[in-house]
Parts: structure tokens; sequence; C-alpha cells
């Protein structure tokens, strides 16, 4: 990119001691993240730039400037690894930012070490790490005398608690700082907050029944739309218009939806954003899904999946996949959709996302507990796995959703009936048996003799009905213990 911003001709001034030159390309930079141009921050550093994750050139430097340089690497190596969901990026970008932090802790600047702690908050929660994030912007707003930096860090502390599900702890933040976004701060900021103010109030609106809260949410988000074009901040504003045309798919106006996914499409394509682009597709395929077009849904989730593999956005990735499960299964891929939604469990959970791997294991329930293809224990063991993930977030539809689970659970606990489809009495001995052998199996660690016992069956029939008739429980045994040879050969 070839910056024409004005302010670069100071940087010719041989005036300029090698501190002040390299505070003036970090304050440039700053401005550049703040409008989200990314790539424009990084050229604004100039040969201060290592690239993402790498230590700056701090050479000749005072410390309180190698601190800047370091924060202010640290900072966009994070946002240019989020963009192009660079692995290890985070991991990078928080030791540029903790070692900054000690330098101005050394030095007794506790504002700038504040300002720090935001930005390394920003890394842990790229992380899926909500109590680190937490506990750091907590921490930094006594440090934060500027009215915009404790605005962004109102706006961090929010998004943490949204990412956490804690929906009615980031409403709470809202409200007791509203008075922070007034004319003193930018359009971006004042963006932000409507943007954060909207997404609130849907889930909010969603849970309780409140359709007012819906209907302020679309405000909210026009709101969020007029402050992001005013900054020029497009990733923002595409970020706007992704959330608004999912408001829409939940009221049921789908081609305003695609309007609106159009125009957040057209601007992250333009900026080259994997990531957002990701999220954007991922909506659109709610979309066609609920349009009931599920060959092209097939082929934008598809597509959002991919972008998102190997990215380190755990929580997203948990998400798309979740969506892809949900397709398959209304393709009829049923075996896809079952492992496909596993996964999509794992990744969430591994990754400390409780509220992405509890709804990933609802829709598995909903998708196909009632089916064959999942065992009545892993339907049960999946509710209470989600019940437990789903404990202290405040999801909208997820209680209810859990209740709908729950009489699935007991349907398939309950066993065949004579109402059920396609139902034989070979059929529900067979699953009756399944169920038997599975528990006795789970009740002897794995063990075949003990198990066989616990069923009251000869070892040998135990493993006939295991090789035969449920080879799906085979998983379950322990290895096979290989049989000692005699000691005493035959006589010739």
């Amino acid at each position: 990119m070839n910056l024409a911003d004005e302010r670069l001709k100071e940087l010719d001034s041989p005036s300029l001691t090698s501190d002040e030159h390299a505070l003036w390309r970090c304050r440039l930079a700053a401005d550049f993240v703040d409008k989200g141009q990314y790539e424009a921050a990084r050229e604004a550093l100039g040969d201060l730039w290592q690239g993402v994750g790498q230590r700056p050139n701090i050479e000749g430097l005072c410390e309180r400037v190698a601190a800047e340089v370091l924060l202010m690497a640290g900072a966009l190596s994070g946002w240019l690894g989020a963009s192009k969901h660079t692995l290890g990026a985070q991991a990078a970008a928080k030791d540029l930012i903790s070692e900054s932090i000690s330098i101005f802790e050394s030095l007794g600047e506790a504002g700038q070490a504040a300002i720090a702690q935001t930005e390394l908050a920003l890394c842990y929660w790229r992380d899926d790490a909500y109590d680190e994030a937490r506990v750091l912007l907590t921490a930094a707003f006594d440090g934060l005398v500027d009215v915009a930096r404790r605005a962004k860090a109102v706006l961090r502390l929010t998004t943490v608690e949204f990412s956490d599900g804690r929906y009615n702890a980031a409403l709470a933040v809202l409200k007791d700082n509203a008075f922070t976004f007034d004319e003193r701060v930018s359009h971006a900021l004042r963006g932000n907050f409507h943007n954060l103010l909207a997404l609130v109030l849907k889930q909010l609106g969603t849970t309780e029944g409140r359709p007012d809260y819906l209907d302020r949410a679309v405000i909210e988000y026009t709101e969020a739309i007029y402050h992001q074009e005013k900054a020029g901040h497009e990733r923002y504003w595409a970020t706007n218009e992704n959330n608004l045309a999912n408001l829409l798919r939940k009221m049921g106006r789908y081609g305003e939806a695609h309007e609106h996914l159009d125009r957040a499409g057209a601007i992250l394509w333009r900026l080259k954003d994997a990531g957002l682009l990701a999220q954007v597709d991922e909506t659109r395929a709610r979309v066609l899904i609920e349009e009931r077009n599920y060959v092209e849904a097939d082929r934008v989730i598809a597509r959002a999946v991919q972008a998102l593999e190997g990215g380190g956005a755990a929580a997203l990735l948990s998400e798309a996949l979740t969506t892809q499960g949900l397709v398959w299964a209304r393709l009829g891929r049923i075996d896809a959709s079952v492992g496909v939604l596993r996964r999509a469990v794992q990744v969430a959970e591994e990754a400390g996302a409780s509220c992405g791997a509890g709804l990933a294991a609802l829709t598995l329930i909903e998708a196909h507990g009632e089916r064959r293809a999942l065992p009545p224990e892993e339907v049960y063991e999946l509710y209470l796995r989600a019940d437990r993930l789903l404990r202290e977030a405040q999801h909208p539809e997820a209680f209810e959703r859990l209740r709908e689970c729950a009489r699935v659970v007991m349907g398939r606990l309950a066993g065949v009936e004579f109402g059920d489809k396609n139902f034989t009495i070979f059929n529900a001995v067979h699953e009756l048996e399944a169920r038997l052998i599975g528990r006795a199996l789970d009740e002897a660690g794995g063990s075949v003799t003990r198990a066989a016992k616990l069923l009251g069956i000869r070892h040998q029939t135990f493993l006939s009905m295991l090789n035969l008739r449920h080879r799906k429980l085979l998983e379950k045994r322990s290895p096979p213990e290989k049989r000692l040879k005699s000691i005493i050969k035959k006589r010739v």
C-alpha cells in the first residue's frame, strides 16, 4: 500500500532523534490499527517492524521508547495474526506485550502498563482464554485516565463477557459506562459501543422473549454502521453488516439478511480478511438452512470451515463445524454429520469454549438423538455434558433446547415401543442386547471375561455376540491378551 497520509512527511524531518522517529511511527501505526488498516500500520512502523510475532528492531532506543515499540509490534502481531489466522501469532504477541509491561512497570509508568494490559487481554481473548482476559482488563481500569483508552477497555471487557456467554454481565458493563461514549470519543469507538449493545440486546431479547429488545437491536446495529462508515473502519463496518444479517435471519427477514451479507462480503473480499469472511459465510449458511437451500449451504459452510482450519480460532471453527453437521444432517449424510458434530464438541471443549461445546452437543442430540446412529448411552452422556457446559452460560434458547433434548434422552433410555418407526421385536431385542453389553464392558473396565460373568454367559458366547452382532462396541473392550505358548513340545 502506498501511504498517502500527510503525517508521514514528518518522518523525513532531519531534526528528529531516533527515539522521536520511533515514537512517531508507533503513533501512526496505532492510528491505522484503530481504523482496522493493519497493513498500513505495518508499513507505518517501517524498519522497526520485523514480521508477525518477530522481535522489532529496538537497537539504540532508550528503554521507554523500546517498550512502546515492543507494545506496538505485539499488538499489531495480534491483529494481523487474527486477521490471517497465523498459527502461533497470539503466543508471540503475548511475549512482546508482556516484555513491554515489564519495562513500563520498572520505569514507574503505570498508565502505559495498563494500556499494554488491555492489548495483552485481547490476545488471551483471541485464544478463548476468557478468565485471563477478564482479570487483565479489570486490573487495568484503575490505571486508565484517558477517556478513549478507558472506552476501549470497556468495549473489550464487554466482548470478553459476551464471548463467554455472560450476557447480563455484558449489558451491565455497557450500561454502567454508557456516559463514556459521547462526543469526546471517536466515531469508531461509538460504533463499537452501539454494535456490542445491539449484540447483547439481541441475545437477551431472544432468551427472555422480548421483541422490543430485538427492535432496539436493529436500531443499534444501524447506528453502529453509521458511525463505522464515518470512521472509515471497514472491518468493523463489515462485522456490523454481518451481525445485522444474523438478527434479520432470526426475525425471518431472509432477503434483507442476504443483502447485508453481500455488503459485508464485498468489503472483506477487498481487504482479504479470511477470518471475517469465514464468519460471514457461516451466517449465510445459517440463512440458507432456514430457506431449506441445503445444497448451497453445504458449499458455503465448507468454504468457511476450510478457512478456519488450523488458524487457532477454535471457538469459530467449532461454530462452523456445528453448522456443517446440521447441513449434512439435512442432506441425509448421517455418518458424516455425526462425525463432524462430535468433532465440533471436542474442538470447543479443548479450547475452553464451554458455551460453543455445549451448543454443539445439543445440536448433535437434536439432529441424531432419536436415530440409531447414536447409542442411547452416548445420547445420555451428551446431554449431561451439554448441561454441565451450559450451566453458567446465558445463551439464548439454551435452556429451552436442553429441555427438549431431555425428552429425547428419556425416550431413548426408555427403549423402543410399539409405536416407534420401523419397530420389530428383533430390533428391540438387538438394541436392548447392545445396551447391556456396553454397560457390562464399562463396568468391567473393558475385560471380556468379567463382562461375560456380569451377564451370566460363557466367555465364548459373549465374544461371538460382540464380534458378529455388536462390532461397534469392540472399542470398549480391552486389547486381547496373547496366550502363552505351551512349553511342552508335542511328541513326534
